[in-house]
């Protein structure tokens, strides 16, 4: 891969449980995939997955291939955690192995996409450590890193140069498109 124009841009999408933060990523990489010549994408999405009306689980999806696993399933009463961080999920090592495999292999790429980094990676050096070690890497023109509110901080110090986007519902997700344009424009970041 050639130098890019510019140095690599990392957004930190945040927000509330259910702002729109999967929903904002999945609507970058569509509209990153409709650019003339798109650019490659990388990394993972974590989309809730519903039985009926109630989340039951958390997948995790390759963007290169469209491959899917179940990452994490609502855990039995009485289960030990995985961590004090992760109380409602039984997450499955082997997903959380493959996904690590997907985030090696994402970088270098145009749009970098990693939904999520929690506490596992920001306080406890587990879960998807591949995943910081891409976002650090900066071997992409775009990063977009989907963190919790209250890991804002950690994630802003670990990349300073990072910018936020807030999610707030579908305004936010309706935004991604125009977004994409901006950041891939030809003649680079405007």
């Amino acid at each position: 891969m050639t130098e890019p124009p510019h140095p690599p841009v990392c957004l930190l999408v945040t927000g509330d449980r259910g702002a729109g933060k999967t929903l904002f990523c999945r609507a970058l990489v569509e509209a990153v995939r409709a650019l003339p010549g798109p650019p490659v994408v990388g990394g993972v999405l974590s989309p809730r997955v519903y039985e009926v009306a109630e989340q039951v689980g958390i997948d995790v999806e390759d963007l290169r291939t469209g491959q899917r696993r179940r990452l994490a399933s609502l855990r039995a009463p009485g289960e030990a955690p995985l961590s004090a961080a992760t109380q409602l999920w039984r997450f499955d090592p082997e997903a959380l192995a493959w996904g690590n495999q997907v985030l090696r292999a994402a970088t270098p790429c145009g749009l970098l996409v990693v939904d999520e980094l929690g506490p596992l990676e920001l306080e406890e050096g587990r879960g998807w450590p591949a995943g910081v070690a891409a976002v650090d890497s900066g071997a992409y023109t775009v990063a977009s890193v989907v963190v919790r509110p209250r890991l804002l901080a950690v994630a802003q110090r670990r990349w300073p140069a990072a910018g936020v986007v807030e999610m707030e519902g579908v305004a936010g997700v309706a935004a991604a498109a125009g977004l994409a344009r901006r950041l891939f424009a030809p003649a680079g970041l405007t």
